[in-house]
Formats: structure tokens, C-alpha cells, sequence
């Protein structure tokens, strides 16, 4: 007899406070798999990671080629790893409104009397949306390579571009996913979210060299964690090297996560 049934048969009954790192990453995982049947159901809650990357890809390169590098194909080995980052970056803003999404509707409400790990409703959506992060930059690289870009780094490049883009997806999602914790309605959370996330890709590296910006927006646009993840895009991509960015990129990663993955949890369990 499992804790929760005996729980449930017995109301004098306490639930276990501690949760094993086993049963924290099942429980996580199965929260996982019931937000990718969400996604499965619902399709439109998938066009940011399908139909953008297609639209954006195209009209970038078309639009800012010939301006920015003289022409589309010498513009694209800087725009679809830029574009990668960027998709994945608006990825991220949809974690945190659905996430307000379920808490309004009392989705969460459920768990408070499950024996569960309190992250694991965080995690679980996030993993899942891993795989959306996937897809995005998957298409990203596809439609790149029918409209003309050919990665130095190979197939290996390509591939381990895409993974640590994932990676990236995932970091960076602790920060909106604490907004969805905070915000008062998915409405707001949406706002707040694109306030943050419209200077992060926009002031890097991603579709312009930071060396054209005035020296005030180029200091912060170096200092730009989603510049060294789009530079470490590049790198592999592009050579199929591992570079010093590669490095940068993975330690401000890690300084989001160690920032707002225990303010995502702490404003969470306020809210449990």
C-alpha cells in the first residue's frame, strides 16, 4: 500500500516530508510525460517552436543578409545559430505562462495531498518542454540548409549545437518559470516575461558583431550570457570546435540555475 492510499483511507495518516532523489526523478519525469500529452493535445501550443523558426529563419536571412554581411549566404553561418538561441529563448516565455495557466486553474491545487517532491511539478513541465526546445532548433537548422547554409562543424556540430541549445532552453526557463510562481495572472506573467527576454536576445551577438554597437550597449551585450551561448552555437556549429565560450556559456548557465531554480521552488511552496 503506497503512502498516498494509505493517506487517503486514513485521514490521522501524515505523508512523507522527504522524498528520495529516485522518487524525485520518477515523479518528475511522470509530470513530464502528462505535460507532453498536454502538448499532444492541444498542437497550438507547439507553433513557436514549428512554425516561428520557419517564418523567422527566412525573413531574417532575407531581410538583414545583404545589409549586414553583403549577401544571404554569407549572412546565414551568422544568423541560424543566432536564430537558434533566439527561438529558444521565446520557447522559454511559454513555460512560465502555462505554468501560471495551471496554477490559476487550481491544476496544483491536486498535488498538495500527493507525497510528492515539491520540484517535481516544476521540473516535470520542463523537462517536457526540453522537447519543444528540440524541435526549435532542429527546423531552425533544417531551413537554414535549404536556403543555402552549409555548417563547417558537420553532422557532429550540428547535432551537439542543438543538445546544448536544449541545455540552454532548459537553464534559461528557471527564470520565466519563477515569474509563472510570482505573477498574479498568465496575462502578466506573458508581459514580464518578453520585457526580459526582448533585450536579452536583442542586445547579443545573435543577429549583428557587438563591435557596430555603441560602447555602452556593446559592454552589456558581451557580458550577455545568450551571447556566449550563441557564440558556443557558432563555434560548433560552424567548426565543430569547443571553444573558452563554450565554458562561459555553461558557468552563467549554471549561475541562472543556482539563482532562480530555489526561487522558482521557494515562491512555489508559498503558493502550495
Amino acid at each position: 500500500m503506497t503512502a498516498l492510499t494509505t493517506a487517503l483511507r486514513d485521514p490521522s495518516a501524515t505523508l512523507p516530508r522527504r522524498v528520495s532523489p529516485r522518487a524525485t526523478v520518477s515523479q518528475t519525469l511522470t509530470l513530464a510525460w502528462r505535460a507532453t500529452m498536454k502538448m499532444r493535445r492541444n498542437f497550438e501550443q507547439m507553433f513557436d517552436v514549428t512554425i516561428q523558426p520557419l517564418l523567422f529563419t527566412a525573413m531574417f536571412a532575407g531581410i538583414f543578409g545583404g545589409a549586414i554581411s553583403g549577401s544571404v549566404s554569407d549572412y546565414l553561418p551568422i544568423i541560424i545559430p543566432g536564430l537558434v538561441g533566439q527561438t529558444v529563448m521565446t520557447a522559454c516565455v511559454a513555460t512560465g505562462v502555462q505554468l501560471r495557466e495551471d496554477m490559476d486553474k487550481g491544476v496544483f491545487d491536486r498535488f498538495k495531498v500527493l507525497p510528492i517532491a515539491r520540484i517535481a511539478p516544476l521540473a516535470g513541465p520542463m523537462v517536457a518542454d526540453m522537447l519543444r526546445y528540440l524541435i526549435a532548433g532542429t527546423l531552425t537548422f533544417l531551413t537554414g540548409m535549404v536556403i543555402g547554409y552549409r555548417p563547417g562543424g558537420g553532422v557532429f556540430g550540428v547535432v551537439a549545437a542543438i543538445l546544448f541549445g536544449v541545455f540552454a532552453g532548459w537553464s534559461l526557463a528557471w527564470i520565466f518559470t519563477w515569474f509563472g510562481t510570482i505573477g498574479r495572472t498568465a496575462q502578466g506573467v506573458q508581459a514580464t516575461s518578453l520585457m526580459i527576454m526582448f533585450p536579452l536576445t536583442f542586445i547579443s551577438n545573435a543577429f549583428v558583431p557587438t563591435e557596430t554597437m555603441p560602447s555602452w550597449l556593446r559592454a552589456f551585450a558581451e557580458v550577455n550570457p545568450v551571447s556566449h551561448v550563441i557564440s558556443a552555437l557558432r563555434d560548433l556549429a560552424n567548426d565543430g570546435q569547443v571553444t573558452a565560450d563554450l565554458g562561459w556559456a555553461v558557468l552563467g548557465l549554471a549561475v541562472i540555475i543556482a539563482i532562480f531554480a530555489p526561487l522558482s521552488v521557494r515562491s512555489f511552496n508559498r503558493k502550495m
